[in-house]
């Protein structure tokens, strides 16, 4: 399951901004939800499992991935042969909602899973419909030929988002090239990994 519920609440509860369109309403409003937030609440937890849990639930809000799945990529980052806060991450990058938010065909990671819950892309020239799909170097990401003239792929916003480096993309062909798995530095997150690693190393 995905997460659900007000984005904006989502936000100012883990204190980041999920979305570029609930960053105006963190801006005005920092403090934890509720009527008592600006007042008696502290937005810091306190205890170190706290942080942890903290962390854990931000770096859960950025990729839209349930409990169950981010447990499972930690489990297989934990089987790599590279430091397990890079491979979770890595791993979490290579999905393919994540590659077509990074590469700036969504404003955020939840309308990009929703775009390929629909099928509107294909992956080496077969329509595919699975959001947590994973992506491997050499793989093409792109936009169906029916989906282009969708007024949602033509928004002129999409444009301004900065694209990594691990990603190719051919904007007139509504093309997406994965040239290399991205490593953590590249991934623009709001987390600290290693108290994600913590927590789940508990």
């Amino acid at each position: 399951m995905n997460l659900r519920g007000p984005k904006a609440k989502i936000s100012r509860r883990l204190g980041i901004a999920v979305t570029q369109k609930v960053q105006k309403i963190l801006d005005r409003r920092s403090f934890p939800p509720g009527q008592h937030g600006p007042t008696t609440r502290s937005p810091e937890p306190k205890s170190v499992y706290g942080k942890q849990l903290r962390e854990k639930q931000r770096l859960r809000a950025q990729y839209n991935v349930s409990e169950k799945q981010l447990r499972g990529y930690f489990q297989k980052a934990v089987r790599s042969n590279q430091p397990t806060g890079d491979a979770l991450v890595a791993t979490l990058e290579s999905r393919l909602d994540a590659v077509i938010y990074r590469a700036g065909f969504a404003r955020s990671v939840f309308a990009a899973r929703q775009y390929a819950a629909h099928g509107h892309f294909e992956v080496n020239g077969r329509r595919v419909s699975i959001p947590s799909m994973m992506l491997r170097p050499g793989d093409i990401v792109q936009l169906r030929q029916k989906s282009r003239e969708c007024a949602t792929f033509q928004d002129p916003r999409l444009e301004q988002q900065t694209v990594p480096e691990h990603l190719l993309v051919d904007r007139g062909e509504f093309k997406i090239t994965v040239q290399r798995k991205a490593t953590a530095s590249e991934a623009p997150i709001v987390c600290n990994i290693s108290m994600v690693v913590e927590f789940y190393s508990r």
